[in-house]
């Protein structure tokens, strides 16, 4: 007999806060890369017992903090 498989409730909910690993993919960049953005101060994150997550809302104000422009 074959599982049922259930239907997400908020399947078209946007997500909020991600692991560092789900970060790292958002970022582009490595995991270690992520975690010394949080350990220099530049992200802040949320503690959940050991867990640490990020705000997407965070991560996108720090792209934005750090874009440059280059006039010709």
């Amino acid at each position: 007999m074959r599982a049922k498989r259930l239907s997400n409730p908020v399947s078209g909910v946007r997500k909020r806060l991600y692991s560092i690993k789900d970060a790292m993919i958002y970022f582009g960049r490595s995991e270690w890369s992520v975690r010394e953005m949080i350990w220099a101060g530049k992200l802040p994150f949320i503690r959940d017992g050991r867990r640490i997550m990020l705000d997407i809302n965070d991560m996108e104000e720090w792209i934005l903090k750090n874009k440059t422009q280059t006039y010709d």
